[in-house]
């Protein structure tokens, strides 16, 4: 048997909202596009991070009972929370450039890039075989692929995760293969053969 691990992404909301810990609801317009994305992949297992954005956006995909897992929380950016990156730049331009280059830096006061990586590949490692979806942050799931893939930490910020995108770790053993980048609708493309169970008791999208 092998673990099947689904990450996906939620909608990125409007550019002048896009903050540290930007975790709130999903604005109108992500609401949108979440539900044009259609419905979940199949999987036995399905879990959401705590945030009310990723919370929202499992719901909204037909996912109304997923679990709230702790491990795949977002990157905890500490005092920085709510700052724009801009603003930061300008005010604490050593300090952001140190955080962007050294992945065990943390000048916030929160975690760093290496923290996030341990978090979320202990994580990872943990899960019995079977299908699991999450649908976690872009940062969570930069975390897992780093981890997954055995890559330098350095590697974090040189992946690009796309809004509702579909990212799949596959392995047994400690050795993963990765699909990644995969819109949402696509990705359900290569579940048709293998469905296991629906991800919720209704099998259909919020409205």
């Amino acid at each position: 048997m092998t673990v099947r691990v689904m990450l996906i992404s939620p909608a990125a909301v409007a550019a002048h909202e896009a903050r540290f810990g930007g975790d709130g609801p999903l604005d109108a317009a992500a609401l949108r596009r979440t539900r044009a994305a259609g419905r979940l992949p199949a999987a036995g297992r399905v879990l959401t991070a705590p945030s009310p954005g990723c919370r929202e956006t499992a719901a909204v995909l037909g996912a109304d009972a997923a679990e709230a897992e702790p491990a795949l929380r977002d990157l905890d950016a500490g005092r920085w929370r709510g700052r724009e990156l801009m603003d930061l730049g300008a005010c604490e331009p050593e300090a952001v450039a140190a955080w962007l280059t050294d992945p065990g830096a943390a000048p916030h006061g929160g975690e760093s890039v290496r923290d996030v990586i341990a978090r979320v590949g202990k994580w990872l490692d943990g899960l019995e075989d079977g299908r699991i979806l999450a649908v976690a942050a872009p940062a969570v799931i930069r975390a897992a692929v780093v981890h997954g893939l055995a890559l330098p930490a350095q590697s974090f910020w040189r992946l690009d995760v796309q809004p509702l995108s579909l990212t799949e770790l596959t392995g047994r053993g400690g050795r993963w293969n990765l699909r990644c980048g995969v819109p949402l609708a696509q990705g359900q493309e290569g579940t048709e053969g293998d469905r296991g169970h629906p991800t919720s008791p209704a099998g259909t999208q919020s409205s």
